[in-house]
């Protein structure tokens, strides 16, 4: 990711981080619409969760310029993810509903610049997610 790729999400994230309740119920509605087999996986009382969601997000976003620091934590939730279940294929539809819910959450503000960026910041986390993982990405 580039320096200015880095200040957009951390700039958009900026005004998601007031509504993260809504933008985590949007979220996991547009996960649970376009990939319903990953449903099981989640407790029915969401509530933990959004919060779960939104902290990592913010702690990801607020890490992007020393990623260093982010990578120790991404290799642990990874690894928990594989206990739940999830597969390597998941993280495309968990991609596209974040990007799905940035777009409707930030509105005119999502442009195809800061839509890169957002993309580039996700693939980077996934791809190295996958990696550690299950050994490819």
């Amino acid at each position: 990711m580039t320096p200015e790729q880095i200040a957009l999400v951390q700039e958009s994230f900026s005004k998601v981080a007031p509504i993260s309740e809504t933008a985590a119920q949007m979220f996991y509605g547009r996960l649970f619409e376009i990939a319903p087999e990953v449903k099981p996986m989640f407790p029915a009382d969401m509530t933990e969760q959004r919060k779960k969601l939104m902290q990592t997000l913010g702690y990801v976003v607020n890490g992007l310029t020393k990623l260093e620091t982010v990578l120790p934590a991404a290799s642990t939730l990874a690894k928990k993810h594989v206990g739940y279940g999830v597969k390597p294929a998941h993280y495309a539809p968990v991609g596209a509903a974040l990007l799905w819910t940035l777009e409707k959450g930030l509105g005119a503000a999502w442009t195809p610049p800061l839509a890169d960026a957002w993309t580039a910041a996700y693939t980077t986390l996934s791809g190295f997610m996958i990696k550690e993982a299950y050994g490819t990405a």
